[in-house]
């Protein structure tokens, strides 16, 4: 990376980028972040320069007063004139880290920088902005790619910062990620711009500043070019990230269907994915259920990756944290925001046989007719799987329309004994999520004649001596909710 201390060299070098990769257009509204230090006080130079001699634009000077150091008032004035120097307005605020330490409990590091992009995206929305210019550089990608290999991160975070990223509908770009911080204080030395240095900065209790003021000069003595390599490292994983995404972006439309506000795909058409893809697209689809909170945990996704790759058909239910939950259903994998909610509980208890019977607990109407054996309706509708017909004559009334009971079993046709419903509904592969809207019918005596959908008992089967038949159907009345 060749040296840009020259101002019309670094000049040219930013209009470049910003064309490459579309950081402005003519007139856009830029929020900048000026600390006070040579990075950004570069930073407001440059794009002023660039606004008056190349791209019309509107600069916004925006300053952070952190109160963790004795030199932030002095900092604070500085930037609050080099606003006035450059006839540009000045936004500036004055945060408690300390106490939003106490409330979120957040190390400082993290709590500063939350409070600070929140004044940013404030200012930004009050002005239209946009965008918001930050004065990352190469060094600050060096470093923010150790810090994230110490932390075991995966490709995502070997990529570093980017040079333009999205946040809360306002672009964050970065003009200077590919410039060194010598060449930064160079142009500050050369052209009398007005900087402070942060004291803070020579301290290593911060894990980034440890990782600048001891990790990277250790490593250095086995690499000379140590912060050029990470550089590197995330150009190539930038590249690579991004292709892969656009990749489980695919694989998504292709294999992701919804119903209901919840995500699902077939077992078999994932376990077909290579295994990067498919750690991908279990990001993704958690990314999409989250609300914009990235979840990157490696753990997370492997364990739900190993759950839907078992060879056998199984059924399993996960939390996986943050109101999102994981179910497989024998092939079927769901991803929604909450777990399946059960059906209240409900009886109706049936004197005699009835034309119709609403269940709104579960959306559903029972009908029944009373019947000859040789009915044609009868003859036509008996094949459907939600049906059936029982010998009248046989049948002891009240019948009792209920929901599913812990400990229920059913003598069914065509078995000795009985077995209990929960066994049935496994045999018969019925997802979890859906057994608690079926209902069981049991007669007068107490016996489970019937599971619509799933199986009938031995109890009233009709017969060569059947003079009257009562023929039942469950239908759906409502939209089914899996």
């Amino acid at each position: 990376m060749e040296s840009r201390t020259d101002l019309n060299m670094l000049m040219d070098h930013v209009l470049r980028t910003a064309r490459e990769d579309d950081l402005w257009l003519p007139h856009d509204t830029i929020v900048v972040a000026v600390s006070g230090g040579p990075d950004s006080v570069a930073l407001l130079h440059v794009l002023h320069r660039i606004s008056q001699q190349y791209v019309p634009l509107h600069l916004v000077c925006a300053h952070v007063h952190h109160g963790l150091r004795a030199e932030s008032d002095q900092e604070e004035e500085l930037v609050q004139e080099l606003a006035r120097e450059l006839h540009l307005p000045f936004e500036g605020v004055r945060i408690d880290v300390p106490s939003y330490m106490k409330e979120s409990g957040k190390g400082m590091e993290e709590a500063a920088r939350d409070k600070r992009y929140a004044f940013l995206h404030e200012i930004a929305q009050r002005y239209g902005a946009a965008s918001i210019a930050l004065a990352h550089h190469a060094d600050d990608q060096a470093e923010t790619v150790l810090l994230h290999l110490l932390r075991g991160s995966g490709p995502g975070g070997l990529k570093g910062m980017k040079i333009k990223r999205r946040e809360k509908n306002v672009e964050l770009i970065r003009p200077f990620l590919r410039i060194y911080k010598t060449d930064l204080l160079g142009i500050c030395e050369q052209n009398g711009y007005a900087y402070a240095l942060d004291s803070s900065n020579h301290s290593n209790q911060y894990r980034r500043n440890a990782i600048r003021l001891d990790v990277l000069p250790f490593l250095g003595q086995y690499n000379g070019q140590i912060r050029q390599s990470l550089i590197q490292l995330a150009d190539i994983a930038g590249m690579e990230d991004d292709y892969m995404e656009q990749a489980a972006d695919h694989t998504y439309h292709d294999l992701v269907q919804h119903k209901g506000g919840r995500l699902y795909f077939k077992a078999p058409s994932f376990l077909a994915l290579h295994v990067a893809l498919q750690r991908r697209l279990i990001k993704l689809i958690l990314n999409y259920l989250s609300a914009g909170i990235e979840i990157t945990d490696f753990h997370k996704i492997e364990l739900i990756r190993q759950g839907i790759i078992q060879n056998k058909s199984t059924t399993w239910s996960l939390d996986i944290g943050g109101g999102l939950a994981c179910i497989r259903e024998y092939d079927m994998i769901w991803f929604m925001q909450k777990p399946p909610e059960q059906s209240k509980s409900y009886t109706y208890e049936l004197q005699t046989a009835v034309p119709e019977l609403f269940i709104p607990e579960i959306g559903k109407t029972l009908k029944m007719k009373v019947q000859s054996p040789h009915d044609r309706y009868f003859s036509e509708m008996a094949g459907s799987c939600a049906e059936a017909v029982f010998d009248a004559g046989q049948l002891k009334f009240p019948l009792t329309l209920r929901s599913r009971l812990p400990g229920d079993t059913m003598k069914v046709m065509g078995l000795n004994g009985s077995k209990k419903v929960k066994d049935i509904f496994i045999d018969a592969k019925i997802p979890p999520s859906v057994r608690s809207r079926i209902p069981v019918l049991v007669d007068g005596s107490g016996n489970m004649i019937w599971i619509p959908g799933v199986r009938r008992s031995m109890h009233a089967a009709v017969g060569l001596q059947t003079t009257s038949v009562l023929h039942m159907c469950l239908e759906d009345t409502a939209v089914e909710q899996l």
